[in-house]
């Protein structure tokens, strides 16, 4: 999750990073991201949304709603808020009529991207846990939540011109995958191990 976490913060585009996650480690045959599009939603962007922008009270804000998945895993939320007047006519027919993920359907513009913020919703881990006591038994299984981080970010064209602002809440279902090839581990319920 934190390896995940590290690269998003790093990547010019969270599609790119998402597809390079799923192809990794297997989660479908084809790791191709897919946005189901969330028609009928309506968020008003706020002031500091509009400042970030550089958007007038008079300038149209768009807002655009999807979930990602990658094959039957659903990745991701993404709340996105855009100016349709600095894209083209084709990204904003892409972003209106299909469920074309956002950072595929700007990617021409040499996109960047800027965290403006950064949240842990969930960690394994809590306070003190290197001096606290394991549970018993020392193997159980992990509640993990559907939340984990969320992310916000402005997007900028290659001039350095901001066109979007976007928050991006990853989904549990990042770590819904298989290690190939690792052995049980035997305090987990395996057994102890066999003595010749």
């Amino acid at each position: 999750m934190e390896g995940l976490n590290a690269r998003l913060l790093a990547g010019r585009s969270a599609t790119a990073t998402l597809e390079g996650w799923c192809s990794e480690h297997g989660m479908a045959t084809d790791p191709r991201l897919t946005a189901t599009l969330l028609r009928d939603v309506d968020k008003p962007a706020s002031e500091e949304t509009r400042r970030r922008l550089a958007a007038g009270p008079d300038t149209v804000l768009k807002y655009r709603r999807v979930r990602l998945a990658c094959g039957d895993h659903v990745l991701s939320e993404a709340d996105n808020w855009y100016v349709p007047e600095r894209l083209t006519p084709k990204m904003n027919r892409l972003l209106e009529t299909t469920d074309t993920p956002f950072g595929r359907a700007v990617q021409a513009l040499g996109t960047t991207r800027q965290t403006i913020g950064a949240d842990r919703l969930w960690q394994p881990l809590p306070p003190g846990w290197d001096q606290a006591v394991p549970p018993d038994p020392a193997c159980a299984p992990l509640a993990i939540p559907d939340r984990l981080f969320s992310h916000r970010a402005v997007l900028f064209t290659a001039e350095r011109v901001p066109f979007s602002e976007v928050v991006e809440t990853y989904a549990s279902a990042i770590l819904d995958f298989r290690r190939a090839g690792r052995p049980a581990d035997p305090a987990c319920g395996a057994g102890p191990p066999s003595r010749p």
